[in-house]
Formats: C-alpha cells, structure tokens, sequence
C-alpha cells in the first residue's frame, strides 16, 4: 500500500506480457502493450493492454484499450466503441484488421 496525501494506493503486480512496436514505411506507428494483472470488474480476462495505431499526418487513429472505470473498448477516430474482449488471438485479429482497413489494405 502507498499513501500520497491521506489517500491509500494499492499496489499490486503487473507483469508485462506483450510489447511490440512497428512503424510503417509512411510513418505512421502501431503499438502494442498487454500487461498481466489481478482479475477485477474492469478486467475479468485479467489483462491491461493498449493497442494503438496513428499516422502523424492523419486524423485517423485506431485504439483498443481498457482503462479503468470504462472496461473494454475501441476508438476509431474520435469514435468511442465498446469490445467485447474474448481472447488475447481474437484481440489481436480485430485491432489488425481495423488498423488494416484504416490503411486501406482490406
């Protein structure tokens, strides 16, 4: 436990599962990061992950993410979607695809 200013912090072991970083020959970035975590209400799967791809130049962005309070979801520009998260291979396959039809490679 951490207290900062009366306010009690719970820290608990996060163990990085997954990092991966790719940029594309016209610049645009894509990022993965899946960490292992304590199941709870926001992540029954017990996985924190944040995938995200951008082209600096573009508005058009695509991010699936499970921040707390909120759960699992998806942006697609500035376009909030809920997710259904089923598996780690499924998560996988749907943020490519998005970030594929993004690019115009579908």
């Amino acid at each position: 436990m951490l207290l900062v200013d009366g306010i009690q912090y719970h820290m608990v072991a996060a163990r990085l599962l997954f990092r991966s970083r790719f940029v594309y020959d016209d610049g645009a970035i894509r990022e993965i990061v899946i960490w292992q975590v304590p199941k709870d209400r926001d992540r029954p799967h017990g996985l924190k992950y944040r995938c995200h791809y951008r082209h600096s130049d573009s508005q058009q962005w695509v991010r699936y993410d499970n921040e707390r309070g909120k759960g699992d979801h998806r942006h697609i520009n500035a376009k909030e979607l809920p997710y259904e998260f089923r598996a780690f291979r499924q998560l996988m396959r749907d943020f490519l695809n998005d970030v594929r039809a993004m690019r115009g490679e579908l």
